[in-house]
C-alpha cells in the first residue's frame, strides 16, 4: 500500500527531512525508466504513424513534448545510480530528492502538454474538446484512486489499455495498447518481486530485531548492565527497567525526565567526569566507560555509562543511545585494595608507603614551598622480649593497643604510621617548635609505659624517640627519616626511655661509624688488629694462672682504637664473626708459645656464639695450634640468656664437649637468672669491675654482693675471677671474700706477647702486686650541676665527690667504661675524663690531668669539705 510521504512528520520538520518520503521517491525514480520507455513510444507514434497527421508540421507540440524527454531521461539515469549501494552525504540526498521531484513535475508537466494538444481533434466544436478533457479527467481520477492500492491501480491499467484496444478496433491502437499493456505486466511483476523482497527483509529485520530485544532483555534480567536513550534535548525515551528499580521510581516517571537527573553531584577533584559526560551530552560527542555516582537515595552506588550520538538516515541529530554497568562492587574493591595497599592491616594505620607519601607532601605547601614539618621516629623498647616469652599473638594485641594509644595522643596534630615490627612514625605537619614536639614525645614515652592489659597479663614495655624538624629549609622526606633515626639511635644510646632531638653533631657521630665500619673491614687484611693479654692470678698461690686476650686496633692513620668505639660497631655489622675467629686462632697460637701451664681467655659476643659453625671454628684452631682444648677459655656475656632457645642449649653442649673452658662474663651486671646457671656448664664466674672498684669503700654495698656470688659459685662448683682489682684494699677484700682468681692493673696491664714470655721468664710464674694502698686519694664531698659532653650530646649531671683526679657523677645512665667526656664546670672550666666504672646512674670518672679543686667549686667550700672529712676520720 502506497500511504502519503509526508505522514506523521515531526513538528517543525520539511517534508524532504521526512526519511520515508525520500525513500518512496527514489523508489519511483528507480522505476522511471519504463515511463521514459513510454513516453518515448507516445513520442514516436506521434511522429510517425498515421492518425495525428502534421504532428510534426505543429513546433508548439512535439517541441514541448521533445523537451519533456531529456527530464524523463535525466531521472531515468539517477533512479539506476541509486540502485548501487553507495553511501551518500545527507545533504547531497536531500538536494537529490528535491530535484528528482521537480524533474518528474516538471517533465510530466510538458508531456502531458504536447499530449492533450494532440489528442485535441481540431473540428471547431466545444463541446468535443469538453468531452475529451472530461473523459481525459475521469481517467486520471481514477489513476489517482487505483494508486492507493497497487494491485487496483495495476489491474485498472491494463483493463484501461485492453479495453480501448477492443473499443477502438483499430489495429494500430491494439497494438500500441497491448505494448502498453506488456510495458505495464513487465513493470508490475518488477514491483511484485520488490515487494516481496522488501517484505522478507523487514521479517528478516523483524525477526532480527526481536532476538536483539530478547538478548537484550536477558543482559538485563541478569545484571550484566543497562541501556539508555534521549531524545535530541537530552530527556530520557528508554531506560532499563533495572535502573528504574534500582533508583527506587516507577519507569514512567524516569521517561522525560533530563538523563542528567539521576546522576548525583559531586564536590572535588571527582567532579571531572561529570563534566565531560555534560561536555559529550552538549557537544553531541560520542563517549565511554564514564565513572558517575548515581543518584540512589541513602546509597553509594557507582555506574560506567557509554554513549553515542544517533542521526536519522539524512544524518540530523536525534539524541543518545547508549549502555551502563554498575561499578558499586569493583568500586569498594578498589578502596579495599586501597586499604591494604595504605594502611597497615594489623593496627589500621598508614603503612610506610603512605606516611612516605604524607611526609612529602607535609614538607611542601600547594604553590611547592617548602614549610614546617616534624617526623618522630619511635620503637619499643622490651617489645622482643613479650613476643619471645608471651607468644605472638599477645605482641599483635600490644601493637594494637600501641597504636590506639598513639592516635589518641596525636589525634588531629599528625599522622601516625607503623613502618613495620615495632616501629611507629608519626608525621607533625606546621610544627617546629621544640617545646610541643617535647611535650608530645614526653606524652607518649608516659602513656607507653603505663602496664597493658593483654589476656589477663600485665605487659609492660617502653620506648625511645627521636625526632628531626625541618623548619621550612627544603629538607627531603629521605633527609628528615635519615635524621630522626640518628635521633632515635642517640635515645637508644641514652638508655631507652627517653627522646633525643637530631643534632647535626649525630650525622657528624654517623659518619665517624660509617668510616670505622669502612676501616675495620680492612683491618684484617692491613694486619692493623693484635692481642694483648693480660694476666689472671690465682689468689691464694699468686702464681699467673692465664690471660684475657684483649683486641686492640692500630688504625693506619688514626692511631689506636679505642675498643669500647670499635666493637659495637663490628657486632652492629657482624664483622665481630671473622674479628672472633681471627681473635680464636691467635689465641690459640699465643697459648703454644706460652706453654702448656697457662690458659687464655677470649670474649665471645652473642653473635659468635649463635654461629653454628662456631665449635667447628675452635676445633680447627686448637688442632693447628697442637694445644689442648682444655688451654682456650671462652668468656661468655649473660646477653645470649635473653634467648633460653633449644638451640642456645644445644650451643652450650656442643662447645662443652670440643673440650674448652666456658666463664660467665660480667655476671650481675646484665639480665642475670640463677635459672641459666644450672642449664649451662659454665667453669668460672668473672665478676664485674662494677662491683670490685669502691668495694673496700665500708658505705658501699660490692662487699656483700661479692661475697654472695663467691658463696654461689663456690656451690656449684665454679671458680671465680673479680675483674679490675687495682689497690692494695681491693685485693685484701677479695682475698678475703674468698675470691679464686684476681685480674688487675694490680697485678699488670695488657701486654703484648713477648712481654707475657719475658714476664713468665723472670718470674717463674708468679706475680707480684703493684700499686696504691686506697682506691683513691680523699674526695671532697658536693653537690654541683655541670654540663657533661659525649659524642656529640650535652647532658646535665649532678657531681657528689670530687678530689684532684677523679669525681663520682649521678644522672648518667648505662655510661661504657672507657667513654670519653668533656665535664664543663663553667666558661673556660671545661676538663677532659674517662668513665672508669658505671652502676645505674653512678659514673666514677678519672680526670685526664690533674684539677685544682678550690678552682672549681670555691676555697670556702673546698675548706668546708676538708674539715667535714677529718672529722669524720
Amino acid at each position: 500500500m502506497i500511504r502519503p510521504a509526508d505522514r506523521d512528520l515531526p513538528p517543525g520538520e520539511l517534508l524532504f527531512d521526512s526519511p520515508e518520503f525520500v525513500t518512496h521517491l527514489m523508489r519511483v525514480a528507480k522505476l522511471w525508466h519504463y515511463v521514459l520507455i513510454g513516453r518515448v513510444l507516445a513520442f514516436l507514434t506521434f511522429a510517425f504513424l498515421p492518425g495525428l497527421a502534421g504532428f510534426l508540421d505543429r513546433p508548439a507540440q512535439w517541441l514541448v513534448m521533445a523537451a519533456g524527454l531529456p527530464c524523463d531521461v535525466v531521472l531515468t539515469v539517477i533512479g539506476q545510480a541509486m540502485r548501487r549501494p553507495r553511501p551518500i552525504a545527507s545533504n547531497r540526498v536531500r538536494s537529490l530528492a528535491m530535484l528528482c521531484l521537480g524533474l518528474i513535475a516538471l517533465g510530466s508537466l510538458l508531456s502531458a502538454a504536447a499530449m492533450f494538444a494532440a489528442l485535441a481533434i481540431p473540428d471547431g466544436s466545444a463541446h468535443f474538446d469538453s468531452f475529451t478533457a472530461i473523459q481525459i479527467g475521469s481517467l486520471l481520477v481514477a489513476a489517482s484512486a487505483a494508486a492507493i492500492v497497487r494491485p487496483a491501480f495495476f489491474a485498472f491499467a491494463g483493463a484501461t489499455a485492453l479495453g480501448g484496444a477492443i473499443g477502438v478496433a483499430s489495429w494500430p491502437f491494439a497494438v500500441a495498447g497491448l505494448a502498453f499493456l506488456g510495458l505495464l505486466i513487465v513493470m508490475m511483476r518488477e514491483d511484485i518481486r520488490h515487494q516481496r523482497r522488501a517484505t522478507r527483509a523487514a521479517r528478516l529485520s523483524v525477526s532480527d530485531q526481536q532476538r536483539a530485544l530478547n538478548l537484550m532483555r536477558d543482559f538485563e534480567r541478569a545484571g550484566r548492565g543497562w541501556f539508555w536513550e534521549t531524545d535530541r534535548n537530552g530527556r530520557l525515551v528508554y531506560i532499563s527497567p533495572t535502573v528504574a528499580a534500582r533508583l527506587g521510581l516507577p519507569l514512567s516517571d524516569l521517561l522525560g525526565q533530563p538523563f542528567t537527573d539521576i546522576i548525583r553531584k559531586r564536590i572535588g577533584n571527582d567532579e571531572s567526569e561529570e563534566r565531560t559526560l555534560g561536555f559529550s551530552l552538549s557537544s553531541r560527542t560520542p563517549f565511554k566507560e564514564l565513572t558517575v555516582q548515581a543518584a540512589v537515595p541513602g546509597e553509594e552506588r557507582w555506574w560506567s555509562i557509554s554513549g553515542h550520538p544517533i542521526s536519522n538516515e539524512l544524518g540530523n541529530f536525534q539524541g543518545f543511545r547508549g549502555s551502563g554497568t554498575d561499578l558499586t562492587d569493583k568500586k569498594r574493591s578498589e578502596r579495599e585494595i586501597n586499604q591494604l595497599a595504605r594502611y597497615d592491616t594489623l593496627t589500621g594505620l598508614a603503612n610506610r608507603r603512605h606516611i612516605t607519601d604524607l611526609l612529602e607532601r607535609a614538607l611542601k605547601s600547594h604553590g611547592g614551598q617548602p614549610q614546617p614539618c616534624a617526623l618522630l621516629l619511635m620503637d619499643l623498647d622490651r617489645f622482643k622480649a613479650v613476643n619471645d616469652t608471651l607468644g605472638h599473638p599477645v605482641g599483635d594485641q600490644l601493637l594494637q593497643q600501641v597504636a590506639g594509644r598513639l592516635t589518641q595522643i596525636v589525634g588531629d596534630k599528625g599522622q601516625v604510621g607503623r613502618l613495620g615490627g615495632d616501629e611507629f612514625q608519626i608525621v607533625v605537619p606546621q610544627m617546629g617548635q621544640p617545646e610541643k614536639l617535647a611535650g608530645i614525645a614526653n606524652a607518649i614515652i608516659l602513656s607507653l609505659a603505663k602496664p597493658f592489659a593483654i589476656e589477663g597479663e600485665q605487659v609492660r614495655i617502653g620506648s625511645s624517640i627521636g625526632i628531626a624538624v625541618s623548619e621550612g629549609q627544603g629538607v627531603s622526606a629521605s633527609a628528615l627519616v635519615r635524621n630522626a633515626d640518628l635521633a632515635l639511635y642517640a635515645a637508644k644510646d641514652a638508655g631507652r626511655g627517653v627522646y633525643r632531638f637530631y643534632a647535626d653533631a649525630m650525622h657528624n657521630q654517623a659518619s665517624e661509624r660509617k668510616a670505622i665500619e669502612d676501616a675495620l673491614r680492612d683491618a684484617l687484611a692491613k694486619d692493623e688488629l693484635r692481642l694483648l693479654y693480660q694476666p689472671i692470678v690465682d689468689v691464694g698461690s699468686e702464681r699467673i694462672s692465664g690471660f684475657e686476650a684483649l683486641i686492640r686496633w692500630h688504625h693506619g692513620t688514626e692511631g689506636l682504637v679505642s675498643p669500647s668505639k670499635f666493637i659495637p660497631i663490628a657486632e652492629e655489622s657482624n664483622l665481630i664473626v671473622p674479628i672472633g675467629e681471627w681473635i680464636i686462632r691467635s689465641a690459640c697460637a699465643a697459648i703454644a708459645h706460652i706453654g702448656p701451664g697457662y690458659r687464655v681467655a677470649v670474649n665471645v659476643s652473642p653473635r659468635q656464639f649463635a654461629n653454628e659453625k662456631l665449635p667447628a671454628t675452635i676445633m680447627s684452631a686448637v688442632s693447628a695450634a697442637g694445644i689442648r682444648p682444655e688451654q682456650l677459655e671462652l668468656e661468655i656475656t649473660e646477653g645470649v640468656f635473653l634467648d633460653e632457645s633449644p638451640e642456645n642449649l644445644a650451643m652450650f653442649q656442643k662447645l662443652k664437649r670440643t673440650g674448652v673452658r666456658l666463664a660467665l662474663d660480667d655476671f650481675g651486671t646484665g639480665y642475670s637468672a640463677l635459672g641459666y646457671l644450672k642449664k649451662a656448664p659454665f667453669d668460672k664466674i668473672k665478676i664485674d669491675q662494677s662491683f670490685v672498684l669502691g668495694a673496700a669503700d665500708p658505705s658501699s654495698m660490692n662487699a656483700a654482693i661479692i661475697s654472695s656470688i663467691v658463696g654461689l659459685a663456690t656451690a656449684l662448683d665454679m671458680e671465680t675471677t673479680a675483674e679490675g682489682v687495682e689497690t692494695h684494699d681491693d685485693l685484701s677484700l677479695i682475698r678475703g671474700l674468698g675470691c679464686s682468681h684476681v685480674q688487675g692493673y694490680i697485678y699488670g696491664k695488657p701486654m703484648e706477647l713477648v712481654e707475657v714470655l719475658a714476664l713468665l721468664r723472670e718470674g717463674g710464674g708468679r706475680a707480684e702486686a703493684r700499686g696504691y694502698k686506697s682506691a683513691r686519694e680523699p674526695r671532697l664531698t658536693t653537690f654541683r650541676t655541670v654540663q657533661i659532653g659525649s659524642g656529640g650530646y650535652q647532658y646535665e649531671a649532678i657531681i657528689r665527690n670530687m678530689s684532684s683526679r677523679g669525681a663520682l657523677i649521678e644522672g648518667l645512665w648505662n655510661v661504657p667504661p672507657g667513654t670519653s667526656l668533656t665535664l664543663e664546670f663553667g666558661p673556660d672550666q671545661s676538663f677532659e675524663a674517662e668513665a672508669r666504672w658505671s652502676v645505674g646512674n653512678r659514673v666514677g670518672v678519672q680526670f685526664a690531668v690533674a684539677v685544682d679543686t678550690e678552682a672549681l667549686i670555691g676555697p670556702r667550700i673546698a675548706a668546708s669539705a676538708r674539715g667535714r672529712i677529718r672529722r669524720a676520720a
